[in-house]
C-alpha cells in the first residue's frame, strides 16, 4: 500500500470515528457571581476592601490558649490526617497520569537449564541437555495523536489541585469547629455558674422561709415549695455540670487527644465577637477565597479534561513496539550475528463495533461534567446564603443582647427588692418565687445569646474563606509543582 493510499485509509478511519459520538454534549452552566443580587441583604452592613479575614482570624477573639489550641488541633486531629491522604492520593494519581504519557523500556536477562524427556528428544535417548542465556530490551510508546493522555492527565491534575485545596477546606472547617467547641465550653462555664448562683439565691429563700415558718408568718406548705424549689436548683446544677464535661471531651476529640485532655483545660476567657465588616468586593472575589469554591471549580476543570480525553477514544490510535536482543546455546558466541534478533512493530488501531461502550463511556463523563457543574452553582449560592444570613442574624442578635441585658438588669433589681422586703417581713412569697424564676431565665437568655454571636460571629469568619486566598497558595502545592 503507497502512502497516499494509506493517508485516504487514515482519513476515512478518522471520520468514521468522529460520527460515533454526535448526539452527546453536557448540559450544565456555570452561575456568574455577579449576576447574584445581594445588595438587600448586606444593606447597613459595613463594607471595606480590607475586611478579608486573616489566616489567625480567631487570635480576633481575644483568648490566646484558643490559638494554642487550634494549632494543636492542626497538627493532631485525624480530620487533618484524613485530608492530607487524599490530597497525597489524588497527587499519585496525577503523577501515574503524567507517567502513562511517556514511553516505557525494559530490559531482561536469564539463563535458563533445561534436560530433555524421552519423548522430547528427536533422538529418543532423554539425556539430552541445554542451556539458554538471553539479554535483551523492549520499548513500547503510543502516540498521544489526539491529545487525550494530556487531557487525562490535565484531568488528574485537576483532581489533586481540588483535594489540595480540600485540604484547606479541612484545615478551615477545624478550626472554625475547635473555636465553636472552645466557646461552648465557655458557655458551660458560665451556665454552671448561673446554676451555682440560683442554688445559693433558693438555699437563702429557704433559710427566710424557715424563719419565717418559725415566726408563724409562713404556712408549711411555702416552706414546701421552697424546698422543692432548692431541690429543682440542685438538678440543674447538676445538669449544668455534666453539659460542662461533655463540652471539655467534644473539645479533646477535635484536638485528637483523649477525653482527659479536656480537664486540663483553663477555664476559657470570655469571647470577643469579631467585628461585623464585609468586603465591598463581595460576591466577585468570593471566588478565590472560599476553598470549597475553588475545589469544586477544579473539579469542573477536570470533569471538561475527562471529556477531552474520551472522546479521543473515538479516533485511530498509533502504537510503536520494539525490541532487540540475542540469545544463546551454552557454546556459542552470545553476541554473534546468528544469536541477535529485534522487531519492530507500528501498530494503527480504531474501534469500529464495541456495543457502545465508549458512547456510554462519554455520556457519564458528560454526566459528571453536569453533576460538577451543579455542585459548583450550588456551592456558590449557599456560600453567599451563608454570608448573609449570617450577618443579618448577627444584626438582630446583637439588639436581642441589648433588650436581654435591660431585662436581666430589671430582672436583678426587682429580686433584690422583692428579696429586702421578704425578708423584713412584709413581702409576697409568690412574688419573690416568681420574680427569683424570672432573674434565672433571663440570665440564662443573656448568656445563650452572647455565646450565639461568638458562634456567628466565627461563622462569618468561615463564610467568607476563613484567610485563604487561592492566588497566595497556587504556586505552592504540589499539584502544581508536576507541571
Amino acid at each position: 500500500m503507497n502512502t497516499r493510499a494509506l493517508c485516504l485509509v487514515l482519513v476515512a478511519m478518522s471520520m468514521a470515528g468522529c460520527a460515533n459520538y454526535s448526539g452527546l454534549d453536557t448540559q450544565g452552566q456555570r452561575l456568574d457571581a455577579n449576576t447574584l443580587q445581594t445588595g438587600k441583604s448586606l444593606a447597613g452592613v459595613k463594607l471595606s476592601s480590607a475586611a478579608w479575614p486573616a489566616a489567625d482570624w480567631w487570635k480576633r477573639l481575644g483568648d490566646p490558649q484558643l490559638d494554642g489550641l487550634i494549632q494543636e488541633a492542626l497538627r493532631n486531629s485525624p480530620d487533618m490526617q484524613v485530608a492530607s491522604a487524599r490530597a497525597h492520593q489524588a497527587e499519585a494519581a496525577a503523577y501515574a497520569a503524567n507517567a502513562a504519557r511517556l514511553p516505557t523500556v525494559d530490559a531482561s536477562a536469564g539463563v535458563s537449564r533445561s534436560r530433555l524427556a524421552r519423548d522430547q528428544d528427536p533422538r529418543g535417548e532423554g539425556d539430552a541437555y541445554s542451556t539458554v542465556r538471553n539479554i535483551g530490551a523492549s520499548f513500547n510508546y503510543t502516540f498521544d495523536l489526539w491529545g487525550g493522555q494530556r487531557a487525562a492527565w490535565e484531568a488528574a491534575l485537576g483532581q489533586a489541585r481540588a483535594a489540595e485545596v480540600d485540604q484547606q477546606a479541612a484545615r478551615l472547617t477545624l478550626a472554625a469547629n475547635v473555636a465553636k467547641a472552645y466557646s461552648d465550653l465557655g458557655q458551660a462555664h458560665i451556665v454552671r455558674d448561673l446554676a451555682n448562683d440560683d442554688l445559693k439565691r433558693t438555699r437563702q429563700m429557704l433559710d427566710l422561709s424557715q424563719r419565717r415558718l418559725n415566726s408563724g408568718i409562713d404556712s408549711q406548705y411555702q416552706y414546701q415549695q421552697t424546698e422543692s424549689l432548692e431541690a429543682s436548683a440542685q438538678s440543674q446544677l447538676i445538669d449544668a455540670e455534666k453539659q460542662l464535661q461533655s463540652a471539655s471531651i467534644a473539645l479533646a476529640v477535635l484536638l485528637g487527644k483523649g477525653p482527659d485532655r479536656g480537664s486540663e483545660l483553663a477555664r476559657p476567657a470570655v469571647l470577643q465577637p469579631a467585628a461585623v465588616a464585609v468586603p465591598s468586593v463581595l460576591p466577585a472575589e468570593l471566588l478565590g477565597r472560599r476553598p470549597d469554591l475553588i475545589a469544586a471549580r477544579w473539579r469542573v476543570e477536570a470533569a471538561s479534561k475527562d471529556i477531552a480525553a474520551s472522546k479521543t477514544r473515538f479516533y485511530p490510535n498509533l502504537n510503536l513496539s520494539a525490541s532487540a536482543g540475542a540469545e544463546s546455546l551454552l557454546g556459542d558466541a552470545m553476541f554473534g550475528s546468528t544469536s541477535r534478533f529485534f522487531n519492530i512493530a507500528p501498530t494503527i488501531s480504531l474501534p469500529i463495533f464495541d456495543g457502545g461502550r465508549l458512547r456510554a463511556d462519554l455520556d457519564a463523563r458528560d454526566a459528571d461534567y453536569d453533576l460538577a457543574v451543579a455542585q459548583y452553582n450550588k456551592t456558590l449560592v449557599q456560600a453567599l446564603g451563608d454570608i448573609g444570613s449570617t450577618l443579618a442574624q448577627l444584626r438582630d442578635t446583637a439588639r436581642q443582647i441589648q433588650a436581654q441585658q435591660h431585662a436581666a438588669d430589671i430582672a436583678r433589681q426587682s429580686y433584690d427588692t422583692g428579696l429586702q422586703r421578704y425578708s423584713s417581713g412584709i413581702g409576697n412569697y409568690l412574688d419573690v418565687l416568681s420574680i427569683e424564676q424570672q432573674l434565672l431565665q433571663a440570665q440564662r437568655q443573656l448568656a445563650s445569646l452572647k455565646a450565639a454571636q461568638i458562634d456567628l460571629s466565627i461563622q462569618l469568619m468561615q463564610a467568607l474563606g476563613g484567610g485563604y486566598s487561592a492566588a497566595d497558595v497556587a504556586s505552592t502545592t504540589p499539584a502544581a509543582r508536576t507541571e
